[in-house]
């Protein structure tokens, strides 16, 4: 009986553990956490240096017995050790544990996960100090963090654009009706970028600076008012430092075929939908969460593509932490949106 009243005492939350940047939300008082998920690493000692924005500052910044770790790939633990140390971490730095309770966590997972990649995530979540643990589909997590209707039987359409994954899916009455999980998403089209600045400029850029330019000058379509920036980086045959201008239509070259099989995803997902709920989503519109919706001129590209209305999220890099943070507020009513 003491065990369910500590329990009960302490504060249900939710996590969003994506591949680029975990956010973590408790129960009355929002998100409180939003940090990248990285790990910074000594290799002599094998031991935890920083994690989350302060490993990010050390990135290729530090001796060279540092190194930096995202113990998450494609959405999933990658590197379990690392992943329950990192999560342990964040959640130290948002809650003070109450002795013996064990609070109820909502965690947000790609939906083509699979049965191993659950459990792994289970455990690191428990090992971090959690109680019960709760699993909610990302594309489900953006639909409820968006606004949509998930409790009526209409199809609702979400395209969910994260790191490691993008989620397509259509959702009716608590259910992912029908979905594709693609591992293509953000990350590639960063690897994308540096791939194509080392072959046509030689030069090497770090991750982080390929994610600026995508940012900064990166696009779907032509742009009405042409992009370009001042690209500082690492001669490949001199290995001195070098720069160049890129605009943005070597970006876009660079980032299409990323961009396209996200594109190809969304048209699969619309020709696999019954003919109720592909009627449902010509009415509705799509709806874009994630940082990939942040890139120019997608939506204008989706639109082409599938001849839909298309709809951003309202702050859509925190739409899956709000879903998710929303279904600990409403436990019961969102109860059947969870997943085994």
């Amino acid at each position: 009986m003491m065990g369910r009243m500590l329990d009960f005492l302490a504060k249900d939350m939710a996590m969003d553990l994506g591949t680029a940047n975990s956010l973590i939300y408790i129960k009355g008082k929002g998100v409180v956490l939003d940090e990248p998920s990285m790990v910074a690493m000594d290799t002599n000692t094998n031991k935890v240096v920083a994690v989350g924005k302060e490993a990010k500052s050390l990135a290729g910044r530090h001796g060279q017995n540092i190194v930096s770790v995202r113990p998450l790939r494609d959405g999933v633990i990658h590197d379990f050790e690392v992943a329950s140390t990192m999560i342990k971490a964040f959640l130290g730095k948002v809650f003070r544990r109450i002795p013996l309770s064990r609070p109820r966590l909502v965690v947000a997972v790609p939906a083509g996960i699979t049965a191993v990649e659950k459990r792994a995530i289970m455990e690191a979540s428990a090992m971090a100090g959690a109680g019960k643990i709760f699993l909610i589909e990302e594309p489900m997590a953006a639909a409820i963090g968006s606004g949509l209707p998930v409790d009526q039987p209409e199809g609702q359409m979400v395209v969910d654009i994260g790191g490691g994954t993008t989620e397509v899916a259509i959702i009716s009455r608590f259910a992912v009706a029908c979905s594709e999980s693609l591992r293509v998403a953000g990350d590639e089209a960063n690897e994308a970028i540096g791939a194509y600045v080392r072959k046509e400029h030689q030069i090497n850029i770090s991750e982080s600076m390929a994610e600026v330019i995508k940012i900064k000058i990166g696009s779907a379509v032509p742009l009405k008012k042409p992009l370009e920036i001042k690209l500082r980086g690492k001669d490949i045959v001199t290995n001195m430092p070098k720069v160049v201008s890129l605009t943005d239509a070597e970006i876009r070259q660079a980032m299409k075929e990323p961009t396209m099989t996200i594109v190809e995803t969304v048209r699969r997902v619309l020709e696999k939908a019954s003919p109720d709920l592909a009627s449902d989503v010509s009415e509705n519109g799509l709806w874009m969460a994630g940082g990939g919706a942040l890139l120019k001129g997608l939506r204008l590209l989706l639109h082409q593509a599938t001849g839909l209305d298309i709809n951003k999220a309202e702050d859509p890099l925190r739409a899956v932490i709000r879903g998710a943070g929303m279904a600990t507020e409403n436990f019961d009513y969102y109860r059947d949106v969870f997943v085994s």
